[in-house]
C-alpha cells in the first residue's frame, strides 16, 4: 500500500532546536516536525514552506510528520513508517555548504581585508589586522557557547552583547558561526541588525579607500585628544 502523502506550510520553527509545526490544507491540527524527518535538504527550513510530509506516530502514540521535503524537493518515501524504525540521520552535502561558506567569507573580507591593510600601512597603527581576527575568534566562541545554552536551557547570551562584539570588529566570526551552527540565521530582526553592522563596516573602507585623506586628518586628531 503506498503511503499517503500530506502537504502543509510550516507556521512555527524553532531552528535552534530543530523542530516546527506544520499547519495541514485543511485547517486541520497542527503536525509536529523534527528536523530528522526531512530529507535532501539543501537548505534550512524556514516559516512560510509548503511541507510534503507522511505521518508516523511515536512511541507515546503522538501523531508527527516523518519523510518530509520541502515543496518542489525530490521525496523518496519509506519503506515502512512503524515507529520501530529509527529515524533515519539528518544529511546534507557538507562540502558544499564549507566550501560556500569559505567562500562568501573571503567576499566579505575583501573590502574590509585591503582597507586594514592600507591603514596599517598609511598610518602606521596595524589596530584592524588585530582587530578582525581577534574579535572573530572571540565572536565565534560567543555563539558556540550560547547555543550550547540554548540546548541546555540555560541563561542565554544577550543579543545585544552578541551585536556589541560584531560591532567591535567580530561579525566575520558572527558570520562563520551563523553558517557553521545554523544559530540565529533564521532569526529576522537579529539579521536585520547584524548586517546592518556588516555594512557599517564596509562602507567605512570604502570611504577609507576612496577618501582616506579626510579620515586620515580626522584620526589623527583622535588620536591627539585622547593622549
Amino acid at each position: 500500500m503506498k503511503p499517503v502523502l500530506y502537504k502543509g506550510q510550516l507556521t512555527k520553527w524553532n531552528d535552534d532546536r530543530g523542530f516546527g509545526f506544520i499547519q495541514p490544507n485543511g485547517n486541520s491540527k497542527e503536525v509536529f516536525i523534527h528536523i530528522k524527518a526531512f530529507k535532501h535538504l539543501n537548505r534550512r527550513p524556514q516559516v512560510g514552506d509548503v511541507i510534503c510530509y507522511q505521518l508516523t506516530a511515536d512511541k507515546d502514540n503522538k501523531v508527527r510528520a516523518c519523510n518530509a521535503s520541502l515543496e518542489g524537493m525530490t521525496l523518496k518515501p519509506l519503506p515502512d513508517s512503524s515507529p520501530n524504525n529509527k529515524p533515519r540521520k539528518f544529511t546534507s552535502k557538507p562540502g558544499v555548504a564549507t566550501s560556500s561558506l569559505v567562500f562568501n567569507t573571503l567576499l566579505l573580507s575583501v573590502i574590509p581585508g585591503l582597507g586594514s591593510i592600507h591603514f596599517a600601512l598609511t598610518t602606521g597603527y596595524p589596530i584592524p589586522l588585530i582587530l578582525y581576527p581577534v574579535m572573530s575568534v572571540i565572536t565565534f566562541l560567543l555563539y558556540v557557547d550560547d547555543k550550547s545554552r540554548a540546548k541546555q536551557k540555560r541563561w542565554r547570551v544577550s543579543e545585544s552583547t552578541l551585536h556589541l562584539y560584531e560591532f567591535m570588529g567580530g561579525w566575520l566570526g558572527g558570520f562563520v558561526a551563523q553558517g557553521k551552527l545554523h544559530h540565529k540565521s533564521s532569526k529576522r530582526s537579529y539579521q536585520f541588525a547584524f548586517w546592518m553592522i556588516v555594512i557599517i563596516h564596509i562602507v567605512f573602507w570604502l570611504l577609507w579607500l576612496f577618501f582616506r585623506k579626510e579620515l586620515i586628518n580626522l584620526f589623527f586628531a583622535f588620536m591627539k585628544s585622547v593622549r
